[in-house]
């Protein structure tokens, strides 16, 4: 018997949305973003810092208005996707939906193709930025039961390549958990190219703390528990007493946010991961 309530999406339109999307996330940035760092040139102290973070904001006026990139590393292609219980994909499965987007997205939007195929040995480019990461999620949410929503987070390698992974003890404290994002950081440098957003990812295993990390980047509140938000609090004025400033010539604006997700773990463990990007924080979303 025919499921009414059963919502059919062409897989066409999954793929024409992606490509949207990181087309879209390539070229502006999301308006929590750019506020945040224009917060940070009005209240920026250093006379460089400031002059830095004005060249900032004229790159992404230009790239806006030029349809160009922002950041010439157009990133790996990263999707969150939530699945509602009544959806289902027609024609082709999801993942060859998406990255059919994300092949579109890169190859007629002229992003740079950075993927290779295999990462030790051979190290050939794909030609086509694909395969894209893909997470996927099917809540049991009344509200998005015949829904689909993706959002498409670029993450480029240069801050990519400066995270860090920590399994801690239960032992740990708060101060534990500062400390080590904060030196995550302060190790970082000027290699993401800061100001910097941090992405931190509290509990899970080893896998999932990291996802956490991903996860919380494309998120722009600050944390609805209000422990985590302060400590997010705690964490971004900890960083930004380091000094190192935007593109890491010294000023007060080493990180523009830090956003902090945080899951069940097991009661032998505390898994902390760091995911920090650069102040390109890419990503846009759409529903379905």
């Amino acid at each position: 018997m025919e499921d009414k309530n059963i919502r059919f999406i062409e897989w066409e339109k999954v793929a024409e949305t992606v490509e949207k999307l990181f087309v879209d996330a390539n070229r502006t940035l999301p308006c929590a973003v750019t506020d945040a760092i224009s917060k940070a040139h009005d209240s920026e102290s250093d006379p460089l810092a400031k002059s830095v973070l004005h060249k900032l904001e004229e790159n992404l006026v230009s790239a806006k208005k030029l349809e160009l990139p922002i950041c010439q590393d157009t990133g790996m292609a990263v999707v969150f996707v939530k699945v509602g219980r009544n959806v289902h994909i027609c024609g082709k499965s999801l993942e060859a939906a998406i990255n059919e987007g994300v092949r579109r997205a890169y190859v007629n939007g002229l992003l740079r193709l950075s993927i290779v195929g295999e990462p030790l040995y051979d190290r050939k480019n794909t030609g086509d930025n694909t395969p894209a990461t893909i997470h996927i999620e099917m809540p049991d949410d009344d509200d998005i039961a015949d829904k689909l929503i993706i959002t498409a987070a670029p993450k480029g390698f240069g801050s990519e390549n400066m995270s860090a992974l920590k399994m801690m003890t239960p032992a740990a404290k708060e101060d534990d958990i500062v400390k080590f994002v904060v030196d995550s950081v302060k190790k970082a440098g000027s290699n993401p190219c800061p100001p910097i957003f941090v992405g931190v990812g509290i509990g899970g295993n080893f896998e999932k703390c990291a996802l956490l990390a991903k996860r919380a980047l494309s998120r722009d509140t600050t944390s609805s528990d209000p422990r985590y938000a302060a400590l997010e609090k705690r964490i971004l004025d900890e960083i930004n007493n380091t000094g190192i400033g935007p593109q890491g010539f010294g000023g007060d604006t080493t990180a523009l946010g830090v956003m902090i997700e945080y899951a069940p773990t097991h009661i032998a463990g505390l898994p902390v991961a760091v995911n920090i990007n650069c102040h390109v924080s890419r990503h846009k979303s759409a529903v379905i």
